[in-house]
């Protein structure tokens, strides 16, 4: 099981909303309990390093990879996994999802239907990303749904290749 905590929460709409007609994505931070639940206690929006139709499509930045990464080790907490949105669809695990899933992990898929939050859910594929699991997924129902209008711009980023030496 994975729960979300208020402010990570919002932080996922939030991203989703500005991203959104493109697809958002961002790295889960928190505390994997003793009996296994998972505590979300901070997101890490990340940049959308995908060059093509960002539309149903992500790739995170590795520099964005980096720095929650280091955010981790400096709070003392782990990377429990992914969130990503599906823009104007369901929140289900794609082909393409799974392919590029590291096991173990998390990955939560925000439905975004014209600007608003329509659902989420989770999942965890096996350790040879043949197959997912749909994962017990607790968020606050009390969070407000994002608000209709337009979409800030987020600004896509240059090939990967040429980010040698930037860290």
């Amino acid at each position: 099981m994975i729960r979300i905590e208020e402010a990570a929460w919002q932080v996922m709409l939030d991203h989703a909303r500005k991203a959104y007609p493109r697809e958002c994505c961002g790295i889960l931070l928190g505390v994997e309990q003793a009996d296994g639940e998972r505590v979300v206690t901070s997101a890490f929006p990340c940049c959308n390093a995908y060059e093509g139709d960002q539309g149903d499509r992500f790739v995170i930045d590795p520099r964005d990879q980096v720095r929650a990464t280091l955010k981790s080790r400096s709070e003392e907490i782990n990377i429990l996994g992914f969130f990503h949105s599906h823009p104007d669809c369901d929140a289900y695990f794609s082909a393409t999802d799974l392919k590029n899933s590291w096991p173990w992990y998390s990955n939560v898929v925000l439905s975004i239907r014209q600007g608003e939050i329509a659902g989420a859910a989770a999942f965890r594929a096996n350790e040879d990303q043949s197959q997912s699991e749909a994962e017990e997924l607790l968020y606050p129902s009390a969070a407000p749904p994002l608000a209709a209008g337009p979409a800030e711009e987020v600004p896509r980023v240059e090939s990967p290749s040429r980010w040698v030496n930037e860290f």
